[in-house]
Order: structure tokens, then C-alpha cells, then sequence
């Protein structure tokens, strides 16, 4: 199966503690990411959310949806909330927060392979096809989450960390100036 390494680092000027509990709030990410489609919490876990599970449909600009379940490993406050994928997709996901003044950093590492035959079939043709339909779907979040803090996106990066060619190019940071939102 095909795997994925994919980092997605976001500049917001936020404090740190709003960006984190929006974050961290996922059951509400349906609010305000449009590619977020549905999540639902299946099980509890502890007083922190250890051991949580929620199920996340995603939908991006392809014209197929994925579904998995995320099960919380980590939840350490204002630092990091990472799980392990099952379903559509298989891996782990990790989410960290750091403080640059007034400037608010999230990057997301995504390390996961497809478990959908079609998708590994294809994915030798379509591999930058779905790396890009994952940055479009992180882009759609840092606007969003910009919006919804009513604050100013400073940067969006996109770096696929598998080391292919095609992908070392792709680490391409988007403009400054496009991403600018109050």
C-alpha cells in the first residue's frame, strides 16, 4: 500500500489557547471546515480524551469521500493532540501548537496509507493528485479557522516528507498576502 507523509504548518495570528480548543473541538469541525463532512464520537475515553474515538467523513475537491475512525493516543494541553487512523485511511495523525509573539503555529503531520483497493490501484498516476487534494483540504481549514477566530491567516505550507521529487517541489508555502483574512 501506498503511504503518505504529509506536514501542513499554519501561521495564525490567534492566541495560542483559541486556536488549540477550536482544534481540539473536532465534533464541531462540521461548523466551520467545509471538507469536514460529518464526525461523530464513538467512544469517551478518559477525563482528558484519551482514548477517544471519533469517526471523520472528509470530502475535498474529489469526487469521493473517505471515512475513519481516530483514536486519541495524546492529548497534552496547548502542545499537542495526536491518534492512530483506521478505516478508509490507516497511520497517525499528530496536531502541535507553539507560540511565535502574536503569532500562533499548527502544524499537522499525517502519516497514512489507503486501504481502498481502488485508490492503491491508481494511486502510481494519482499520487500528486491526492497530495493535492489533501493540501486544498488543510487550506480550506486554515481559512476557516481564521474566520472563525476573526483573525489573520499569515501562511499556509505544504511538504510532503516522502522524499519524492515531485513533492520536494511541491513544499511550496503559499503567499502571504492571498492568505490574509479578518
Amino acid at each position: 500500500m501506498p503511504e503518505y507523509r504529509l506536514l501542513t504548518i499554519w501561521r495564525i495570528e490567534a492566541p495560542l489557547e483559541q486556536v488549540y480548543a477550536v482544534v481540539l473541538d473536532s465534533t464541531r469541525w462540521p461548523e466551520w471546515w467545509p471538507s469536514v463532512y460529518k464526525v461523530e464520537q464513538t467512544a469517551a475515553g478518559d477525563a482528558a480524551g484519551i482514548g477517544s474515538v471519533r469517526r471523520y467523513s472528509w470530502q475535498g475537491r474529489l469526487p469521493y469521500r473517505l471515512t475513519f475512525d481516530v483514536h486519541a493516543t495524546r492529548i497534552e494541553n496547548l502542545v499537542a493532540i495526536e491518534g492512530t487512523a483506521r478505516g478508509d485511511l490507516e497511520g497517525t495523525g499528530r496536531w502541535h501548537f507553539s507560540r511565535q509573539g502574536p503569532v500562533c503555529v499548527v502544524s499537522y503531520e499525517w502519516h497514512v496509507r489507503s486501504t481502498r483497493g481502488w485508490m492503491n490501484l491508481i494511486a502510481p498516476l494519482a499520487r500528486s493528485m491526492f497530495i493535492r487534494n489533501h493540501a486544498w483540504i488543510m487550506g480550506q481549514g486554515a481559512k476557516h479557522l481564521a474566520r472563525r477566530l476573526d483573525a489573520a491567516l499569515l501562511s499556509q505550507e505544504n511538504i510532503d516528507l516522502s522524499g519524492s521529487n515531485l513533492n520536494r517541489r511541491g513544499s511550496t508555502p503559499l503567499p502571504v498576502k492571498t492568505l490574509r483574512h479578518r
